[in-house]
């Protein structure tokens, strides 16, 4: 197990874990574990003090978190269990159109009328290929994409409510078109650090931290 080797070549003072493996860790070794939802609210106030709102697109799931002016969790939303709109669901696209996930992210200036209706990761995948035998162009169609996982996005954020200003977290925050659409469909800037998928892994080290 590679955590486990990692903790023992390092002896930390004090571990936390987050993320989808923290039980695991939690039964292997009574290790103390965090909710991603704190450690990503954590990591964002940290970096951008005037954080308020995070929105969080990793690998598994989506998260939309609001902040109090303390830099508490207030409230937050997940997208269900389904890969539609997450960092699974934009790779699978990628592949689908010929992409490598950093051309994905580059590759979105199409603006002929598209659509991705389907929220089931499986029948987007299945849009696609029907749009590509159309003769639709591909940079048209990955817009589309990012659009849809917008949309999904924002209908968490909706619920949890918008105040500025908003951090983008995850890894899917290094795609620069999801970002551009985030920034247009929200009419507001998105602030972005240049490591955006660690700050769930920063706030928990904070959380360890706390405590020395």
């Amino acid at each position: 197990m590679v955590c486990r080797r990692l903790i023992d070549e390092t002896s930390p003072a004090r571990v936390i874990a987050t993320g989808y493996g923290r039980h695991l860790l939690e039964a292997d070794r009574g290790t103390e574990t965090i909710t991603e939802i704190k450690a990503v609210a954590r990591g964002a106030r940290e970096l951008f003090p005037s954080c308020r709102t995070v929105i969080d697109i990793g690998g598994q799931d989506t998260k939309a978190v609001l902040l109090r002016g303390d830099g508490t969790v207030e409230n937050f939303e997940m997208n269900d269990r389904c890969a539609a709109g997450t960092g699974k669901f934009m790779e699978i696209m990628a592949h689908a159109l010929g992409y490598s996930m950093d051309e994905f992210g580059l590759s979105c200036e199409g603006r002929e009328p598209v659509t991705i209706s389907s929220l089931c990761t499986v029948f987007a995948e299945s849009e696609v290929i029907s749009l590509i035998g159309k003769g639709v162009k591909r940079e048209a169609i990955a817009r589309a994409l990012h659009s849809s996982v917008v949309s999904r996005t924002l209908s968490l954020v909706k619920r949890v409510g918008l105040v500025d200003d908003v951090v983008f977290a995850g890894g899917c925050a290094r795609n620069p078109c999801l970002r551009r659409i985030l920034e247009e469909r929200m009419g507001r800037r998105v602030l972005a650090h240049s490591n955006p998928d660690v700050l769930s892994a920063y706030g928990a080290a904070l959380f360890a931290l706390d405590s020395l």
